[in-house]
C-alpha cells in the first residue's frame, strides 16, 4: 500500500487580474523505499509542490495522505508534530545553525519534543559517523567544506527516521565531483533507512540514479524522457 498519495493537487495564487495557477491536478503515489526525481524548467512549480508534500504550504484543492493521515485536517500543533515525525527536509542551502556544533545541529529536529535523550544523541552520532563526519562532532559549520555541510544536512533530515525525505536541489550548490559523491550518499542513506525520497533537481545525473523520473510542466506531472 502506498504511504504517500496525492490526488489532484492544485495551487493558485490571487492576482489583480486573475488567479495564477501553478499546479493543475498533480497525482502521485509512492511507497517506502521508492525514490522519485522531479525535473522541469525554473518557475514550473517544483518547489511549490515540494512545500505542499512537506505540509509547509496547503493546496488550493486536492488531497494528500501521508501514512494514512490527511495532514491538512490536523490542527497546527498536531501538524507540526506530524511533520517533525514523518518528514525530513534537505535544501540546496544546508541551513545549519552557525553557533551550534555539528552534533547539536543534527539534534535540532528533536526540539519539537522538547529535548534529545541519550538514545537520540546516540542515533545522531551514528548517522554522523555514517556520513563520514564522526570525528567532527564538535566542529561548527564554518569549519566544514560545502560537501561536509550538506552531508550533515542529510544526517539532520534522517535522524528522526522519517517516512518521507524531500530534497530541493540537494546538490545545486556543489561542484560536479562533490555533487556526484553527495548524490550517491543521499540515495544510499535513503535505501538503508527505507524511506520515500522525492528530489527536485536540475541534475540529470542525480535524476538518472533515482527509480522514477517525472517532469513538472504546465502544472502537471508527466513521465520524463532523459
Amino acid at each position: 500500500m502506498s504511504q504517500l498519495i496525492a490526488r489532484q493537487l492544485a495551487k493558485s495564487y490571487p492576482t489583480p487580474a486573475e488567479p495564477l495557477s501553478v499546479l493543475k491536478g498533480v497525482n502521485l503515489e509512492l511507497s517506502r523505499g521508492e525514490s522519485l526525481a522531479i525535473v522541469g524548467p525554473s518557475g514550473s512549480g517544483k518547489s511549490t509542490l515540494l512545500a505542499i508534500l512537506g505540509t509547509l504550504d496547503s493546496p488550493t484543492s486536492g488531497s494528500l495522505l501521508i501514512d494514512g493521515v490527511d495532514p491538512f485536517a490536523l490542527a497546527m500543533p498536531e501538524l507540526a508534530k506530524f511533520r517533525a515525525a514523518k518528514i525530513g527536509f534537505v535544501f540546496q542551502e544546508h541551513f545549519l545553525l552557525p553557533q551550534c556544533t555539528l552534533l547539536e545541529n543534527v539534534l535540532v529536529p528533536f526540539l519539537a519534543d522538547g529535548a534529545a535523550g541519550s538514545a537520540e544523541q546516540d542515533r545522531a552520532r551514528k548517522l554522523l559517523d555514517r556520513v563520514g563526519l564522526g570525528n567532527r562532532l564538535t566542529h561548527r559549520p564554518s569549519e566544514l567544506s560545502g560537501g561536509e555541510r550538506q552531508r550533515a544536512a542529510f544526517a539532520r533530515a534522517l535522524v528522526r527516521q522519517p517516512l518521507v525525505v524531500l530534497a530541493d536541489e540537494p546538490t545545486g550548490n556543489l561542484d560536479a565531483a562533490t555533487a556526484a559523491e553527495i548524490g550517491l550518499m543521499l540515495l544510499e542513506l535513503q535505501r538503508e533507512q527505507n524511506t520515500i525520497l522525492i528530489a527536485v533537481t536540475h541534475s540529470a545525473e542525480l535524476a538518472g540514479r533515482m527509480q522514477q523520473q517525472r517532469r513538472l510542466e504546465g502544472g502537471q506531472l508527466a513521465p520524463h524522457q532523459p
